[in-house]
Parts: structure tokens; C-alpha cells; sequence
């Protein structure tokens, strides 16, 4: 067996008896084995008593990381950054093989160069780092005031904030109840392959989200790839968007209405109305009950399910079947009888379409007239995530629960649509 000199993140080329492989070594803790990260991505395991030769391509070395963000350019318009975590902000470590957290700002500007050289990001904020499929409502009332504090600041033009893809949607819904009256861009982005795979689609978004974050768009909006090519981004409204792909570039759709621009990396293409920045003061509404769930309707489903949920929570959407439809009085598992009766002990039940695109409808067959007679509260085309979110923030208002059927349809952040256009 030859003798083996090489460290965890070296580059190397291991002889072996009919081939010779070429990669990077990643740590392992069976002793017996060396563990290589190959070219194309895989990662193999040789038994050492296999290895005859080694030559070192190069040494792993840790970067010496300059602490302070690269000087501002005059001229140019300056954002406010927030990293969340997810893998836009995430890099390959080379000593395991799996991925680290890229928040230094420096690093930042050295794989995201297209970013700093574009706009000013005069302040960098990491409120936290954490998966999306983490978080919860106190994530969202940080983000929101790590936000609001951004865009007080008179020298900032929008915020860019970069967040994991699983929940990315209900983060961007979130924001925009709890940004009230909101006067700048605030853009959410991702990345659905690190910034150091050849095919991440993390510069795009980067470069479109600053397009936007300095644009007159005073939205909560989505940026990211319009389709698997590395041509444009789509701006999708916070409240109308939805995650539709598990690991495509162009995962995030508008639903019910068409994006609110096509934005390229030098220009913006707008494709529908939009609220215009302006001279006022953001204000934060960050009221919310967690007491709220989200219930996925499916047939032969057992109407006591409701019992459970009256027990511990205040409010449900469901996602009803076609046009908004649950088992009528006249199926052997109705389920009028507990609706009624739990919504008169104070339960609030929404309805949303789970065809996702669409509206839901009471008037178009007696099953829905039946549900809006027992209280069932329509959310038209409202999508049920944005609706969860929702109604965690109406109901987390003092005194507005008596009003909450209004306040659910009540269009505060252009989360209901009279005409779909999709």
C-alpha cells in the first residue's frame, strides 16, 4: 500500500491497478477508506490497500477572508442584504463534501462579483440561518423587522433578501401582511443549485433580484428563473406565487395572474400594474395567532378530523375539492353536521381551491350553497397558502375575529383577484 500524504479538501490523482482517478478528498472516519469526491460530482470510496500511487494537484488552503464589505461605488444605488440561509447562500466545502454557510460579505462579492458590481450593498444582515422547511412564524416577525430597519434607512433603494426554495412562498406571502403601506422593493431570491456547480442558477437571480430591489416597485416580490434557460427572470407577487417544481430553475409560477415584470440583467420588462415607491413611512404588522392549520381535503376523509382541530386551534383552510366541495348532508360521511357545529363554537373555516389554479365557488351546486349556510368562508382565488398566512394574521388582531369573514376578504396585498389572467 503507498504511502498516502494527502488532507481532507486536497485535490488528487490516485494510481490504482487498471485506472487512475481524479478528485477531491473528503473526510471520512472509516480509516480504511479514502473518500473522493470525483468531477462529475459522485463520490466513491477506494479501500487505501487499493491505492498504489498518489500526486497531490492541489492543496486544500482556507481563503483569508477579507471581514468588511468591498467600498462603495459612487453613483451607484445601494440595496440592504438579508441571507437567511438555503443554497444561494451556500457554497461546496471541499474537506466534507456537503455544504457550508457563504455569508461573509467579502466572500459574498468574490462569487457573486456580477451583484456588488451592479449595486452598493451598503449593509449586510444574517438574522438567522436556517433551513426553510424550519422556519416558523417568529422567523417571519424577524425577517420583517430586520426589513423594516432597512428600508427606513434613506441611502438604501430596495432589500434583497435570499431564502431557501421549500417555503419560500409562504415567507413572501408573510411579508407582505406584515409590511403595511410598504415604500420600496422588498425582493425575495434563491437558488435551487449552489453557487459553485457550473449550472447554478444563482447569478441570474442575484442580478434580477438587484434589477428589481432598485427599480420604482414599492412590492413584496419573488425573482427568480422564468424558465430552465439563463435568459430571464420573472417578478412574481408575494401573495400570487407558488412553488410548483421540486428542483427546476423556474420552480416559482404566478398563479391567477401573469408575473409583475420580465427582468433581465440590465433592463425590466413590466407586464402588469404595480405600486410605485414613494416619499411615506413602511409600517410593521407583525399580529399573528399560530393557531391556525391547514387541512388537504381527500375522499373517504373522516369529517371527525375536525374535532381534533377545534381542540387546539382558532382557524382552518381547507382545500376542498373542484369548486370548494366537502361530503353534503346527504353522504354517508357529511360533512355539514361538524362543520356547523364547530363553527358556531367559535372555529373559522376557509375553504381554498387545492386544484391551485382557479376559484373556488358556493354557487355553483347545492353542495357548496349547503357550506356557505353552515359558515364556511370562500376564499375565491385566493391560493391556500397565502390563506394560512392570512388568517393567521387576521386572527392574530384584537377584536377582529367578530369581522374576520370581511377581513378574509378584504384585498390588503393583492392576494384575491377578480379576474384570473392565468
Amino acid at each position: 500500500m503507498a504511502e498516502l500524504n494527502f488532507n481532507p479538501g486536497d485535490q488528487v490523482k490516485l494510481r490504482l491497478a487498471m485506472d487512475e482517478l481524479e478528485g477531491t478528498v473528503l473526510e471520512n472516519f472509516d480509516s480504511s477508506f479514502v473518500l473522493l469526491k470525483l468531477k462529475s460530482g459522485y463520490n466513491i470510496g477506494i479501500p487505501k490497500e487499493n491505492i498504489l500511487g498518489s500526486k497531490i494537484i492541489r492543496k486544500f488552503k482556507e481563503e483569508d477572508i477579507d471581514p468588511e464589505v468591498p467600498p462603495l461605488k459612487s453613483g451607484s444605488k445601494s440595496i440592504g442584504l438579508i441571507i437567511t440561509g438555503g443554497t444561494i447562500a451556500s457554497k461546496l466545502d471541499s474537506r466534507t463534501g456537503g455544504v457550508r454557510p457563504l455569508v461573509n460579505p467579502a466572500e459574498l462579492a468574490r462569487f457573486y462579483p456580477e451583484l456588488f458590481s451592479k449595486v452598493n450593498v451598503k449593509k449586510v444582515v444574517v438574522p438567522f440561518m436556517i433551513f426553510s422547511e424550519a422556519m416558523n412564524s417568529e422567523h417571519w416577525v424577524t425577517l420583517a423587522k430586520t426589513t423594516k430597519e432597512m428600508l427606513d434607512d434613506p441611502e438604501i433603494q430596495g432589500v434583497i433578501i435570499t431564502h431557501g426554495t421549500d417555503t419560500l412562498h409562504y415567507t413572501a406571502a408573510a411579508l407582505s401582511f406584515f409590511l403595511r403601506g410598504l415604500t420600496k422593493p422588498v425582493v425575495l431570491t434563491y437558488s435551487q443549485k449552489s453557487v459553485d456547480r457550473a449550472s447554478s442558477d444563482a447569478h441570474l437571480n442575484l442580478q434580477c433580484a438587484a434589477q428589481m430591489a432598485t427599480s420604482d416597485a414599492a412590492e413584496v416580490m419573488l425573482v427568480g428563473h422564468a424558465s430552465t434557460n439563463d435568459d430571464f427572470c420573472y417578478a412574481l407577487r408575494g401573495t400570487k406565487v407558488r412553488k410548483l417544481h421540486s428542483s427546476r430553475r423556474d420552480a416559482f409560477k404566478p398563479v391567477n395572474i401573469t408575473a409583475l415584470a420580465k427582468v433581465y440583467p440590465d433592463r425590466i420588462e413590466f407586464l402588469s400594474s404595480y405600486k410605485k415607491k414613494n416619499t411615506g413611512k413602511t409600517e410593521l404588522d407583525v399580529s399573528f395567532s399560530d393557531k391556525v392549520a391547514l387541512v388537504k381535503f381527500y375522499p373517504g376523509q373522516d369529517p371527525s378530523i375536525l374535532d381534533f382541530y377545534a381542540l387546539k386551534y382558532k382557524g382552518i383552510i381547507i382545500e376542498a375539492a373542484g369548486l370548494g366541495h366537502l361530503p353534503p348532508s346527504d353522504a354517508g360521511n357529511s360533512w355539514i353536521p361538524s362543520l356547523k357545529k364547530h363553527i358556531r363554537n367559535g372555529l373559522v373555516v376557509c375553504v381554498a381551491a387545492q386544484t391551485i389554479f382557479g376559484r373556488v365557488d358556493p354557487y355553483v351546486y347545492s353542495t357548496g350553497r349547503e357550506l356557505l349556510d353552515a359558515g364556511v368562508i370562500f376564499l375565491e382565488d385566493m391560493l391556500a397558502e397565502t390563506a394560512l398566512v392570512k388568517l393567521g394574521w387576521v386572527l392574530g388582531h384584537y377584536g377582529w375575529k367578530k369581522n374576520v369573514k370581511e377581513k378574509m376578504l378584504e384585498n390588503f396585498s393583492e392576494e384575491l383577484n377578480d379576474r384570473l389572467t392565468l
